[in-house]
């Protein structure tokens, strides 16, 4: 049997056709792979732990259906986000580049924020749960949030301001409003911050700094291709603190998903069969926003081939079948698990909750569908410095801590604040004493480790084990969003400044190296 195997794309690797049939894309194949060894340790442990805790087995069954969908959802969606957001990002930000005019880089930025904050799923679960504010209104006040923020980012770029600077100036006006806001609304307005840097606006975002930095050709032009995401999770706090001074707080409470029954395998299919068309619906209007940018930006600037006009179509093919299969998968499996798992956890084993959590922490942001694609993104911009494999192990470290801390939180009534103020004072002062790229990176990754995972499943946990303690749902639930997208920024940074050592150790064992033995100067570096 003949086999074609047709060059590579502009964006990555074709897939290889045989006459007569077609196997799996081998590029899909590896990502269904990544998405298996990243789901199956989190399943492990729910199914584990339900051997001590009663749940009903149908239960088990749902998170079992919304585990296999997860795999192949974040196996589709990673390739997708490869071949479509990511160069239609880089596409839109070179472009961008070119433009003489910093205010129509600024405007075009803040249009495109708005467009992909609206497209963004996560916020979709979020609005949900706040019912004392209108979806909508929730929905744009963030978007707006995420527009102006992102304006700021490129000007940022364009203008080379330090973003260290930029962001003990920002977060310090956050932790100063705050006290000002009912607290009801506080939690809200931090994990607002955390849930719109999601799968949909991740990759563009990320995608879209590579493409501004690339124009320059400054030492810098790398460290400041990231950092467009930490900005843009600066914009939803901001603007959701204020609206929390319109709205009533009286009338906030908490529409988590609650568990439920089946009696059998029928029952459980008909569930997943019943919801696909409504993700497959909010999935399509979510990316219709993006494929009409995209076609204005092909019709006017022609920067893409023919071929990689395809190659992105396919792309957003993948994108969207993955996100249905995603989205289905936790939130109709995961989430009711999540929240029964919660409760009968704080009823049977309340300090268990903590260890428990913390294993559960280090885990899940393995499974987070942007995490890949930042991890790449970074392992790539820095030439393999900061490995995926290093990534990924701060990421789950810093997890695990915030996870932990929020099942804490619920246990002593804990204020959000009295976490979040000490942790971004450590992480804005450790700002200052790494180097620039691990700023970008530290605070992108905060937002893209709060995704539809933490919403999906850690909240539903939170929200059950709160309630079955007795707790305020709205005040001490909400936060572990917020939490997931704090501790990353301590945890990469330290990485950086561990890896600022070791350079500086490497550098000076090279210097000694080509000092002579018995040069006087030997003595000078050894003092030094």
């Amino acid at each position: 049997m003949k086999e074609y195997a047709p060059k590579a794309g502009k964006f990555g690797l074709a897939p290889t056709i045989y006459e007569g049939r077609y196997p799996m894309n081998p590029k899909l194949k590896e990502k269904v792979s990544e998405s298996l060894s990243a789901v199956l340790p989190i399943t492990a442990i729910v199914l584990i732990v339900s051997l001590f805790v009663d749940f009903e087995i149908s239960m088990v069954m749902m998170f079992l259906v919304g585990a296999l969908m997860l795999i192949f959802g974040m196996g589709f969606f990673q390739l997708g986000a490869e071949m479509s957001m990511t160069p239609l990002g880089e596409g839109i930000g070179a472009q961008l580049s070119k433009s003489k005019s910093a205010w129509v880089m600024s405007f075009v930025a803040f249009v495109m924020g708005v467009i992909i904050t609206i497209s963004e799923p996560d916020l979709q679960v979020l609005a949900e749960q706040v019912s004392a504010i209108p979806n909508m209104v929730l929905i744009l006040t963030v978007a707006v949030g995420v527009g102006v923020f992102l304006a700021m980012a490129v000007l940022r770029i364009l203008f080379k301001i330090n973003l260290s600077t930029l962001l003990m100036v920002l977060y310090s006006l956050l932790i100063v409003f705050s006290f000002f806001i009912p607290k009801e609304f506080i939690a809200i307005a931090f994990d607002s911050g955390g849930v719109t840097t999601g799968p949909m606006t991740v990759p563009f975002i990320m995608a879209l700094g590579v493409g501004l930095a690339s124009a320059r050709s400054d030492k810098d032009s790398s460290d400041d291709s990231f950092g467009l995401v930490a900005m843009s999770s600066v914009g939803p706090i901001l603007t959701v603190l204020i609206l929390g001074l319109l709205y009533n707080p009286d009338e906030v409470h908490e529409t988590i998903t609650e568990s439920f029954k089946l009696e059998s395998t029928t029952e459980i299919a008909k569930t997943f069969a019943h919801n696909l068309p409504k993700y497959a619906e909010e999935v399509f209007v979510s990316l219709a926003p993006i494929l009409a940018v995209f076609l204005i930006f092909q019709v006017f600037w022609r920067r893409f081939s023919r071929r990689d006009v395809n190659r992105i179509a396919v792309g957003l093919v993948y994108t969207y079948v993955g996100l249905v299969l995603f989205l289905c998968g936790v939130n109709v499996g995961f989430a009711p698990l999540g929240n029964l798992f919660g409760g009968e956890m704080a009823s049977l084993y309340k300090w268990g909750l903590v260890p428990i959590g913390a294993l559960i922490g280090y885990f899940i942001v393995k499974a987070e569908p942007a995490i890949q694609v930042l991890n790449h993104q970074v392992d790539s911009v820095t030439n393999g410095a900061i490995s995926a494999h290093a990534m990924n192990r701060c990421m789950s470290i810093g997890v695990s801590v915030s996870v932990a801390l929020a099942m804490l939180r619920i246990l002593l009534h804990i204020p959000i604040l009295y976490i979040l103020i000490p942790g971004y004072i450590v992480a804005l002062v450790l700002s200052r004493f790494v180097p620039k790229i691990f700023v970008g990176i530290a605070f992108d990754s905060g937002g893209v480790a709060s995704g539809p995972m933490t919403s999906t499943f850690l909240l539903p946990l939170s929200a059950g084990a709160c309630k079955a303690l007795g707790g305020n749902i709205m005040t001490e639930a909400f936060g572990v969003v917020s939490l997931v997208a704090l501790t990353p920024l301590i945890a990469i940074q330290i990485m950086g400044v561990v890896y600022q050592l070791k350079t500086r150790r490497l550098e000076r064992a090279a210097v000694a190296e080509t000092i002579p033995a018995d040069s006087d100067d030997i003595v000078m570096f050894e003092e030094a």
